[in-house]
């Protein structure tokens, strides 16, 4: 899977950091890093579907991101947590 870019909207930045105590720097690695995605469900508007991206860090966490990978190659993000906690 390509990703091309990453989107990230308002309401989700902080919830990441807030609760999970995963950084948007460490997110991104994982989407412009990760060779482990996983889907979990089709989308309600065509062609976007709900995947998750698993990966280390440079700084050696695991985090597991949640995005919706949209028609342009691109990833929203919707949570993130670390895989060990």
């Amino acid at each position: 899977m390509k990703i091309s870019g990453i989107i990230w909207l308002r309401d989700v930045v902080e919830k990441p950091v807030a609760k999970h105590n995963v950084r948007t720097e460490e997110v991104e690695e994982v989407l412009r890093s990760s060779r482990r995605f996983r889907f979990i469900e089709t989308g309600s508007v065509e062609g976007d579907d709900l995947y998750t991206a698993m990966g280390r860090t440079i700084a050696g966490r695991y985090p597991m991101v949640y995005f919706v990978h949209k028609v342009g190659r691109e990833a929203l993000v919707i949570n993130a947590r670390d895989m060990t906690t």
